[in-house]
């Protein structure tokens, strides 16, 4: 296999779509997700359209030892992953002290630990080779606290945060790491975090997966530091909400949320 990018999250929304580009690209791939009747029904379409090889792995990212299973499946078929896009995620409403803890716990284990994992595992051999890029997905909702959504948007939060140490650890090291940070996207995100309804959806146009996996694709090859698909909320997060007294910016973040 060449010009091989491993996606997490790979079965459905932006995921699917940054595969798609990719083996567009005419690169190879590793799939990881839950779901194997999606991912070996993308891996038989991608392969028969754009000639490309794929490896699919059904894993599931709340097992803080899959990083390490994924990284020893493609070793064993020796694999050299040049593109590490790290995008499985998800979130869940709901006030912290009601919520059932196993859920955050596994939020915590998909949206941080693994994603780290993987990067440790897969960072080594991309410098050595001193090539590779790396694809964080990660949210507009990291630059700024979440009541209703806390430990995701404090997941997220980790995300960017990790991602740009990173990438100025690496800047001598010919690797590039890049946080894609998208506002809402039509996908089943938000079903599955039980914010239908939430007031944020009503004054928010959801963006396509498709153009958010293009934006994130183009930054990365770019090797930008930061991947924003709507450019007024990367304007309001970076330049007006620093400003804003925090005890504001925590309530008009908890009424974005409220249903």
């Amino acid at each position: 296999m060449k010009n091989v990018a491993l996606i997490t999250g790979a079965s459905s929304g932006i995921g699917k779509e940054l595969a798609k580009i990719h083996a567009a690209n005419g690169g190879d791939l590793v799939l990881v997700a839950r779901r194997e009747k999606e991912l070996t029904e993308l891996k038989y379409s991608l392969e028969s359209e754009y000639k490309v090889q794929i490896l699919i792995i059904p894993r599931d990212l709340s097992d803080i030892n899959t990083p390490a299973e994924i990284f020893a499946e493609t070793e064993k078929q020796g694999i050299q992953v040049e593109f590490l896009i790290n995008n499985a995620g998800f979130g869940g409403h709901g006030f912290f002290h009601e919520r059932e803890i196993e859920k955050d716990r596994a939020m915590v284990n998909v949206n941080i630990t693994s994603l780290m994992l993987l990067t440790r595992l897969y960072l080594p051999g991309m410098v050595e080779r001193k090539k590779g890029k790396i694809l964080n997905v990660s949210s507009t909702a990291s630059f700024l606290p979440g009541p209703l959504q806390a430990v995701y948007y404090a997941s997220k939060a980790f995300v960017t945060s990790f991602s740009q140490a990173l990438a100025e650890e690496l800047k001598e090291t010919g690797i590039t790491v890049t946080a894609l940070c998208p506002g809402p996207v039509a996908t089943g995100f938000f079903d599955t975090a039980n914010m239908n309804g939430v007031k944020m959806l009503k004054t928010q146009k959801a963006m396509t997966p498709a153009k958010t996996a293009a934006i994130g694709y183009r930054d990365m090859m770019k090797g930008r530091l930061l991947s924003f698909d709507n450019g007024l909320l990367k304007f309001l997060l970076n330049w007006m909400v620093p400003l804003l007294p925090r005890r504001w910016v925590l309530k008009v973040s908890r009424m974005t949320m409220e249903k």
